[in-house]
């Protein structure tokens, strides 16, 4: 299988003077890739990506419930996007949802449209996405390093934990990377065409206005930003003259601008809201770049972890970056030369992560705010894996990645020696176990019970044989094997990750509270949240009914109340009160044992579970 990718060029060059300027003569020994690298697509590497994506991801779709917060904030507003029949402005729960860009949302609302509302047509459009983005990273790495780069690259975005930790929910941020990818395909392009064709400057226009469709002005500052620098540091800014600079803007704004105009049309200044352009732009980006976002809510991880997350992010791969890195340009000599296809590329790639982390560390922070860069190390991390798997590669080459494998075999061992002890260390907990009883009354239970509960077996078990077996592969000098062990491994890891993120789903998820709202539900009755609307957002999303917040107005429905037109949603104390002791049947989600609102008043329970109940104020 490994035999159908093009092999680097092993060439042997007579330097006079070495690369530190030292005089002398002598045979060198390079690995370089061709000028112009076979990227033709192998169906056998596209079909081994593409059931690596079946395996993974696909698989996952169907559970387990949605959850909490983004996950259904997002779902509900591509819901009543579908519902109402409008594309522009959205909804959750009845009220404006003016923060977010629209495009995985026309994406959600079309899949509801062609499939019906589900989990899993809900998970669909993201799954789909993520797919699209390794194949644009296969394509790209194909292009600019060879097929087999392009295929590792592919490998190490799909086989990672990054990109998996955080498609369990709905945030856009590998969409944005898949924008990114395409762009940067159609610039490295432009570099070595004599005129760059309208094709490929209209190709890159069109990539950056998506991504603004997708998360805002961070679609166009990272692709400006990453290919910006890249010019100043070549000194080739002279190159933007030559991106058909007024017809790509042109483009650009035929794309991303026609949404804006509508929503701005639709949702003037009215009342307290200042209206979408405030909102959007000055609240949403400007504001939250500088933390003074209103209302604040939005922690901000520290900076240092924020750039190791980076690295974490594409575990197991990463244990080859510092080989990758070696080959970017580095010196103003060499940057200052004509290149390589594949020295711009590389160069590039470390730009592509390098701006986006930088960006971020003036800003707020989230710890999936690093996404969008995994394709670029990928991509450096893939051209390092398949230099070294090819038959020429050099002896210097096969030891670096040995001592790799070693330092990543010792924490796999040590990693499952600690899972497979407390494994040992544990008993089975009872049938119907709440986890979330658990945790808030019997901590030590728990702990003695969590082995059972997670597949923590399985996982050692892998941990260890996957990092064994890699480091052994490349030992015998069998890399490939060695990657495919690696990748195993990882299938199974991710496996255990979605098995374990599938047993606290009811702590994530207040999906079975919906249910149990649904079989007792009457027109008229009234279902209130004592918190936040994120907590719960679940109950409205499943049930399909507006919900009421015990709670000031705050959170993501705190912009979208202060329209005219907006529906009542928040109680106070007192007017909850009165709702508690009127005649209709109220649904009280809490999160409390012993809700303070309820103290002194009638109340029933209706459902209990996952540290979360419902009370209703009359039998049922």
């Amino acid at each position: 299988m490994i035999g159908i990718f093009p092999d680097p060029i092993i060439s042997l060059r007579v330097n006079p003077s070495t690369a530190n300027g030292v005089r002398g003569t002598g045979i060198q020994t390079t690995a370089t890739y061709p000028t112009h690298p076979e990227t033709r697509a192998t169906p056998a590497a596209l079909l081994i990506l593409i059931s690596l994506w079946l395996a993974i991801y696909a698989a996952g779709m169907f559970t387990p419930p949605l959850l909490d917060d983004v996950d259904t904030i997002h779902a509900e507003a591509a819901r009543e996007m579908l519902l109402r029949h409008d594309w522009v402005t959205m909804y959750t729960n009845g009220v404006r949802y003016l923060e977010k860009a629209p495009l995985m949302y026309w994406s959600l609302a079309a899949s509801y449209e062609i499939f019906g509302v589900s989990d899993w047509s809900t998970r669909l459009p993201l799954m789909l996405g993520l797919l699209a983005l390794v194949l644009a990273t296969y394509y790209l790495g194909s292009y600019a390093l060879g097929e087999r780069a392009g295929f590792y690259s592919g490998v190490a975005l799909l086989s990672s934990i990054g990109p998996y930790i955080f498609t369990r929910f709905l945030i856009p941020d590998v969409l944005v990377g898949l924008w990114l990818a395409i762009s940067y395909f159609f610039f490295l392009r432009s570099l070595e065409e004599a005129r760059p064709s309208r094709l490929t400057c209209w190709g890159f226009a069109t990539a950056c206005a998506l991504n603004v469709l997708t998360k805002g002005l961070i679609g166009l500052a990272f692709p400006i930003g990453t290919v910006g620098l890249y010019l100043l540091l070549t000194r080739n800014l002279r190159h933007l003259a030559r991106l058909r600079i007024i017809s790509s803007i042109l483009v650009f704004f035929v794309v991303a601008a026609p949404w804006h105009i509508l929503a701005a049309i639709r949702n003037p200044a009215q009342g307290e809201a200042r209206g979408f352009l405030w909102f959007y732009f000055v609240n949403e980006h400007i504001m939250r770049f500088l933390n003074k976002r209103v209302p604040p809510g939005y922690d901000t991880v520290p900076l240092v972890l924020f750039w190791a997350l980076l690295v974490l992010w594409l575990v197991p791969w990463a244990v080859f970056l510092p080989q990758a890195l070696r080959d970017v340009p580095h010196r103003w000599n060499q940057l200052r030369a004509p290149m390589t296809r594949h020295q711009n590329a590389n160069l590039l790639f470390l730009l592509w992560a390098l701006v986006i982390l930088i960006f971020f560390s003036f800003s707020t922070r989230q710890e999936y705010y690093t996404i969008p860069a995994l394709p670029g190390i990928a991509l450096l991390a893939g051209g390092w894996l398949a230099r070294e798997s090819s038959p020429d590669a050099s002896e210097a080459e096969r030891q670096a990645g040995c001592r790799s494998s070693l330092v990543l075999m010792i924490i796999g061992v040590v990693s499952a020696v600690i899972g497979l002890v407390l494994f040992t260390r544990t008993h089975t907990p009872p049938a119907g176990l709440d986890l979330a009883e658990l945790l808030k009354k019997n901590p030590q239970d728990y702990d003695f019970s969590l082995g059972h509960v997670l597949p923590l077996l399985a996982a050692s078990l892998s941990l260890l044989f996957g990092t064994l077996l890699n480091w052994l592969m490349r030992r015998r000098g069998k890399p490939a094997l060695g990657n495919a062990a690696l990748c195993l491994m990882m299938v199974v890891l991710l496996t255990c990750v979605h098995i374990s993120f599938a047993r606290f789903s009811p702590i994530l998820s207040s999906h079975d509270l919906a249910v149990a709202i649904q079989k007792e539900y009457r027109p008229g009755d009234l279902i209130v949240v004592d918190g936040q609307y994120h907590q719960a957002s679940t109950l409205n999303f499943y049930t399909h009914i507006p919900v009421r917040v015990l709670h000031e107005p705050s959170g993501s429905l705190w912009y979208g109340e202060k329209f005219p037109d907006a529906p009542h949603v928040f109680e106070t104390p007192q007017s909850f009160a009165a709702l508690w002791a009127g005649s209709a049947r109220v649904f009280l989600w809490t999160d409390q044992d012993d809700p303070k609102e309820l103290a002194g008043m009638q109340h029933f329970l209706l459902a209990r579970g996952g540290g979360k109940a419902i009370f209703v104020n009359h039998p049922v």
